[in-house]
């Protein structure tokens, strides 16, 4: 990786070659870009720094989407948009930025996006030499007694340059004089101090003062200095001078020591006596802010702490101590304070990207935030562990020394988690360990992942049939868990097992709720049962969905009466008569009304019911057979001729009704039958009936003793008596035209068409024998053959029991007929 050094003199940049650059591929998936620059201090704002697009690898015109910043709270440099360069923004004072440290760093990371990525970019200031040697005094006044002797030395002030390396203080020179020459010391920390050399005796009394000029110089080019003045005072005769027990006082202390902590004690001891061996203790060579933070005992030579001591702010003191005693002789010694840190500052952690949300269906790996971490302690106090506090779906990955970023580490499911409320947490290695710790809140972006899900795997609903169009059968729903138009669901019908152009016409979907509509009246004797298919579909991109099946069960109602197949009319709407033998038992099947009900189910249940019956208690009626049978036997005063009214019922709510009106004769045979067959009803009423025959035999007998009568005398006054005449009997003949049929007589069905034939004569009636005919084109012949009766062609297939009673007739009384 190639950076960039800027040298102060020449004013123009040339690069340098890292070591171990063909190494850098092998880690380059590992380690984030590292870019480092030198440049001088106190470069004019817009001075060129490096060209860090081309440094970086980025094309210029990429350059306003990466959206390159930096992550400091203060930046001391802009990048160019037009061309990429780095370019000085503000004032750079390497003295107030570093102090008196020997290398002088700016780290900071670029936050470029697009994709997002950390950038880590060092920038070494390079002192200058814009700060000379200066002392804290103009004049300094040194007293010497005029017994030291040759070679003695005495520590002189040193002065400060807050510049290093060779731009720091570098040579003291001092002004010509015959009594004394200057000699140079280094502290331990290196930095040199001056030392006055007596190199002839001094005579007080000869010359009492002496002046002399200390000049400090740097290294620098040009070179800078300053002077201070030094007063040498010739005292009288002491001579023992103060003897520090070292020459340099070393001292460990930990940081943030509670002010006036005893750091240790300085001792010097003379060996005068009186005022020449008391000893006064003072600190020298020490600036303003030193004498502030720390304090030293005069008569004790103890010294305490004014402030509080911090590691991140200076790592060791040395400071100059001055005995001197009564005599005015004074000894110097040299206290060394190095700082010991300690984890008193707890690791900060800032967030180099806003999070946005991330699509629950974003690859493992993928970068969520940039995270920054620092710890303004050194050593292991500052080595930081980042890492989550819970169990989430994400993890943190180190990119450089300070520097982290939030990546997936397991799939997303925005319907069971929309929202992570995330704790980083940066501890440094400590004992006891610091630690801080942030939140962050990531929002999860849906995606359609989700088909939409029926509450039911199938539906079977019924619908009652004669429903009205329109109707709601049934409301199915389906849940999309996914938001917005991915859980938007429309409902339509995809498939069906009635035919697809008659499916519109038969139900409708809502596509909104649903619901699913009848758009006709539903017949259950026609449709029992169909089955659907629906479909609900999101609106997702690309769209999901699912089927569900719906049978639909159309219910029956009580919306058909029974209808009676047996007895039914006759031909010509004639009705039909069953004949029971007079010997019938009970128990004796008669016959059997015949009935079906095109409902269903209870609707369809058929029960039998007597409405009226001719004889109550002569006959039973099965309740759900319909079977007719004879309760008793028939008896001397039950009518041969009986009616039954039938009600079949079914079971709907409310029941339908049907009706049927059952003839009954009692006879053993047909010849038998015919005679009880007539027009009139049969009396409902035993008693009524009684009295009926009773009023009509009193009748019968008053009329045939009036034609007696008439008969007789008739008889009397003719002559001749009148030929026998035969007939045969046809129905409808008047009694202009033949011997009359009463129109009354009683309606039944019989097998077969019948000719009746009677024969008339001068003075009496007779019945003739009655025969099925054999076929139909024949006519049964009276004796004479004089009358036929034509066959009945319409019905030549009729139940053995039944007779027509429009084709028989009987006759209660016949007049004589007299043929011309």
């Amino acid at each position: 990786m190639m950076g960039t050094r800027w040298h102060s003199q020449r004013g123009r940049t040339r690069r340098r070659q890292a070591p171990f650059l063909f190494l850098l591929p092998l880690f380059c998936p590992a380690l984030s870009e590292q870019i480092f620059y030198e440049i001088p201090e106190e470069l004019a704002r817009g001075s060129l720094v490096g060209n860090l697009a081309k440094d970086l690898g980025l094309v210029v015109r990429d350059l306003p989407t990466r959206n390159l910043r930096f992550s400091t709270e203060k930046n001391f440099f802009t990048v160019s948009a037009e061309n990429g360069d780095l370019l000085v923004s503000d004032r750079i004072d390497r003295e107030q930025i570093c102090g008196k440290r020997p290398t002088c760093v700016l780290e900071f990371e670029m936050i470029a996006e697009k994709p997002l990525n950390f950038f880590h970019i060092t920038v070494e200031i390079q002192d200058v030499n814009d700060n000379p040697p200066t002392f804290s005094r103009n004049i300094t006044e040194l007293e010497i007694s005029e017994m030291a002797l040759t070679g003695a030395t005495f520590a002189l002030e040193s002065a400060q340059d807050l510049d290093v390396g060779v731009n720091s203080l570098q040579q003291y020179y001092l002004s010509p004089d015959p009594h004394f020459s200057l000699m140079q010391k280094e502290n331990p920390d290196a930095s040199r101090y001056p030392v006055l050399l007596v190199k002839a005796p001094l005579d007080r009394e000869e010359q009492c003062c002496h002046l002399l000029t200390l000049t400090a110089m740097d290294g620098g080019e040009p070179a800078r200095s300053s002077t201070t003045q030094i007063r040498v005072v010739v005292a009288d005769a002491n001579d023992n001078p103060p003897v520090f027990t070292q020459d340099i006082y070393r001292v460990l202390v930990p940081e943030n020591l509670p002010a006036g902590s005893s750091l240790l004690r300085v001792m010097a001891t003379d060996p005068d006596e009186g005022i020449n061996a008391e000893i006064t203790y003072t600190l020298i060579n020490i600036g303003k802010a030193m004498r502030q933070l720390f304090k030293l005992d005069s008569k004790t030579g103890e010294l305490t702490t004014g402030g509080e001591l911090d590691f991140e702010e200076r790592e060791s003191y040395t400071l100059g101590v001055e005995a001197k005693d009564g005599g005015h002789h004074t000894s110097h010694c040299k206290v060394q304070i190095d700082i010991l840190d300690e984890n008193d500052n707890a690791p900060e952690i800032t967030l180099a990207s806003e999070p946005k949300h991330i699509q629950e269906d974003a690859e493992l790996g993928s970068v969520v935030a940039l995270i920054k971490a620092s710890d303004l302690d050194s050593g292991v106090n500052g080595e930081i562990q980042c890492q989550l506090k819970g169990n989430f779906p994400f993890k943190i990955v180190q990119d450089t020394k300070h520097t982290y970023k939030l990546v997936t580490d397991a799939t997303l499911d925005r319907e069971q988690t929309s929202e992570y409320n995330v704790t980083i947490t940066a501890t440094d290695k400590g004992k006891p360990p610091l630690s801080s710790s942030t939140r962050i809140t990531l929002h999860i972006a849906d995606v359609n992942d989700n088909a939409p899900v029926f509450h039911e795997p199938s539906y079977v609903v019924h619908v009652a049939e004669n429903s009205p169009p329109g109707t709601s059968i049934v409301q199915v729903n389906a849940f999309d868990p996914d938001l917005g138009q991915n859980g938007r669901v429309s409902y339509s019908i995809v498939a069906s097992d009635l035919e697809p152009r008659a499916l519109s016409s038969y139900v409708s979907v809502s596509a909104q709720s649903g619901v699913v509509f009848a758009q006709r009246v539903f017949d259950h004797e026609q449709l029992r049962a169909f089955e659907l298919t629906l479909q609900a579909r999101d609106q997702g991109s690309p769209a999901l969905s699912a089927n569900v099946s719906l049978r639909v069960l159309v219910g029956d109602r009580n919306d058909n009466a029974p209808r009676v197949l047996y007895p039914a009319l006759g031909p010509e709407g004639s009705a039909l008569f069953d004949m029971v033998p007079r010997v019938a038992q009970p128990g004796y099947l008669v016959t059997k009304v015949v009935a079906v009900d095109a409902d269903s189910g209870h609707n369809a249940w058929l029960s039998y019911h007597v409405l009226q019956a001719s004889e109550p208690g002569l006959f039973s009626l099965g309740f759900r057979t319909g079977e007719v049978r004879t309760t008793r036997a028939l008896g001397d005063k039950d009518a041969t001729r009986q009616r039954l009214l039938v009600s079949v019922r079914d079971g709907g709510q409310p029941p339908l009704s049907a009706t049927a009106t059952l003839h009954l004769v009692f006879a053993d045979s047909l010849q038998q039958a015919l005679p009880d067959l007539s027009d009139h009803p049969a009396p409902l009423n035993p008693q009524a009936e009684l009295q009926f025959y009773l009023v009509l035999a009193l009748t019968l007998i008053s009329v045939l003793f009036l034609l007696a009568v008439t008969l007789a005398i008739a008889l009397h006054l003719r002559r001749s008596s009148s030929p026998t005449t035969w007939g045969c009997v046809q129905p409808g003949l008047s009694s202009n035209s033949g011997p009359g049929i009463p129109p009354n007589y009683s309606e039944g069905t019989l097998p077969y068409s019948y000719n009746l034939c009677a024969a008339s004569h001068s003075s009496e009636f007779k019945f003739l024998n009655i025969k099925p005919e054999i076929t139909p084109s024949q006519d049964l012949l009276c004796d004479e053959g004089s009358w036929a009766e034509s066959t009945n062609n319409d019905n030549p297939q009729m139940t053995p029991k039944t007779v027509n009673l429009q084709q028989v007739s009987f006759f209660k009384t016949l007049p004589f007929y007299k043929q011309n």
